[in-house]
């Protein structure tokens, strides 16, 4: 039976139906298949709102990656030897899916580089989920002639691609080992076996899906409260807390100072996988309405469907909000830079799905936030990157008469207290200390107590998506996914 139509069946019984019919494949080395199969089910579960910040991770599905990475170790012909000996030239390997220029996973890669300047990184890239922006790395990362960027040869399948990634790590004389996937990447999880003696370091950076590598027997990092004590606590993950951290780029001059022409400026930095998500209020709506309001103008940094953008104009139009409020920039080098740039007033953090990196760049740019608390979940709405006196809002109403009425001295107090919580813990410097310093813990600061779940309306929401056309909307995301990763295989 192809394999596509046996996922379906399996998916309708149970994971362990699925398990049986990849350990076949496995036994009879149809490596492909299995890799093929695990990567299908996870990027189905993924594209599915229902399962998002309720499934993070599948022992099953880990230890069947595991199971493959071995059989094709022996298919190679590898026999354990002694590791090399890394002392003097060291080489830092990063296995990731694929390199974008946006994108919280990429800022990551490129603050560890930047830890170990003098030292040699290379990038490995599976390529599973679309090519990467070779514009981007040879403009940012080629440059640098102690980095380099290798990518799976196309046109291979899964297996292919497996043995490259895995003779690879063989050939090399590595120090240390990043695991930076895409949630998906089967072929990355079944890569790293521990007879290769890699010293790897799995950085749980899809934390709010289905991820793959999150079993995986090394050292497990996770980057804020909510998924330290999630993996920890849920999960059973014996886990590391390293803080997420920006890079400085200067504290907001006083001479911008807030609301100067007397008129609201306001910002969100995300692409659509954070914004065009079924939930129960909606951006295109939301934010044409606090425009209505505050008189002001916004500023939306980050890829958008076209559709979404006519549906936001749309929303405009019916409001009598000017279309040139509503400034659409697709992307931005830097979003803390972009903040001064603009004079930004307020930054609102994307919704439904918030963004770590930006609220961090937003609190050292100096700029009070508005952050939406998620309806369901801790780790969606990033509270506990936050500081302590942040104003949040969980219903539109309360953001709409916020920005109407907020005044140049509550958001220069907001500034500041975003500013110093940055300075104290969200600092490059905090990512050296733990990263460079290997004896010193950080303990994670605790979760906050001002959560309050909306199980109603997500009760709600979940029961609306539960119809033909929610359904069949859904099942197109997913084709396009596909077919998307499809054309890099």
């Amino acid at each position: 039976m192809p394999v596509a139509y046996r996922l379906r069946a399996d998916m309708s019984r149970s994971i362990n139906s699925l398990a049986k019919e990849v350990a076949l494949d496995i036994e009879n080395n149809r490596l492909d298949n299995s890799l093929k199969t695990i990567y299908r089910l996870v990027a189905d579960i993924i594209s599915e709102p229902l399962c998002t910040s309720n499934v993070f991770s599948s022992k099953v599905l880990d230890n069947l990656c595991q199971a493959i990475g071995n059989k094709n170790l022996q298919n190679i012909g590898y026999s354990p030897h002694p590791h090399p000996n890394v002392e003097g030239t060291k080489i830092f390997v990063y296995l990731v899916t694929k390199i974008q220029k946006s994108g919280g996973h990429t800022k990551l890669i490129e603050a560890l580089i930047n830890l170990r300047p003098d030292h040699k990184h290379l990038i490995l890239s599976t390529e599973l989920d679309g090519n990467s922006d070779i514009t981007y790395i040879n403009e940012k990362i080629a440059a640098n002639p102690n980095i380099s960027f290798e990518r799976s040869p196309k046109k291979t399948d899964f297996a292919e691609k497996l043995t490259w990634l895995q003779s690879r790590l063989l050939s090399l004389n590595i120090a240390e080992t990043y695991i930076l996937n895409h949630h998906q990447d089967s072929v990355i999880i079944a890569a790293v076996q521990p007879q290769i003696k890699l010293n790897a370091r799995f950085y749980h950076h899809g934390d709010h899906h289905l991820c793959l590598g999150v079993h995986l027997p090394i050292i497990h990092i996770d980057f804020h409260p909510m998924g330290y004590y999630n993996c920890r606590n849920i999960l059973g993950v014996d886990n590391i807390y390293v803080p997420l951290t920006a890079p400085d780029k200067g504290k907001r001059p006083r001479q911008i100072g807030f609301k100067k022409d007397g008129l609201l400026t306001t910002c969100t930095a995300a692409r659509s996988n954070k914004i065009e998500i079924p939930y129960f209020i909606d951006y295109c709506e939301v934010i044409p309405a606090m425009l209505q309001a505050s008189g002001g103008k916004h500023i939306h940094i980050g890829k958008l469907t076209p559709w979404y953008i006519r549906r936001i104009k749309k929303n405009l139009q019916k409001l009598g909000v000017a279309e040139d409020r509503f400034i659409y920039i697709p992307y931005v080098a830097s979003v803390w830079q972009a903040l001064h740039e603009f004079k930004v007033d307020l930054y609102i953090t994307s919704f439904p799905y918030g963004g770590g990196i930006t609220l961090i760049e937003a609190m050292g740019a100096g700029v009070g936030i508005a952050l939406h608390e998620h309806i369901s979940s801790k780790i969606l709405c990033c509270r506990e990157l936050a500081f302590e006196q942040i104003f949040s809002w969980q219903n539109p109403k309360e953001l709409i008469d916020y920005c109407a009425k907020v005044t140049p001295q509550q958001l220069q107090i907001q500034g500041d207290l975003a500013r110093k919580h940055y300075d104290d813990f969200n600092s490059s410097d905090m990512l050296a200390k733990v990263i460079l310093e290997e004896q010193t813990i950080l303990p994670p600061p605790d979760c906050s107590a001002k959560f309050k779940p909306l199980l109603d309306e997500l009760a709600c929401l979940n029961a609306s998506q539960i119809n033909l056309f929610n359904l069949g909307k859904r099942s197109l995301y997913r084709l396009l996914k596909r077919l998307r990763a499809k054309a890099a295989w």
